[in-house]
């Protein structure tokens, strides 16, 4: 099972903190389970945007290409800034 969880911005677009599910079938990848999220329609989107939202696994900054074995933390959330 999958343990989504949104943070910032990501949650108040979506409206919802996290979730679980488990991954989907034929998907391998954070990629993957991206194209399935969005499949929900519009503010799921902005989950593909590299650039707007980050990805953790497991509480490690991953990219789409991650391989999912289904048993993981996954995190979205926007990039931090410091100051």
């Amino acid at each position: 099972m999958l343990t989504i969880q949104y943070f910032a911005s990501v949650r108040e677009q979506l409206g919802r903190a996290g979730e679980e599910m488990a991954l989907p079938d034929g998907a391998e990848t954070v990629a993957d389970l991206i194209d399935v999220l969005q499949s929900r329609g519009a503010p799921w989107s902005l989950l593909s945007d590299q650039q707007q939202v980050l990805v953790a696994v497991d509480q490690a900054v991953a990219d789409r290409g991650h391989r999912l074995a289904g048993n993981e933390e996954i995190a979205f959330f926007p990039p931090m800034t410091g100051g």
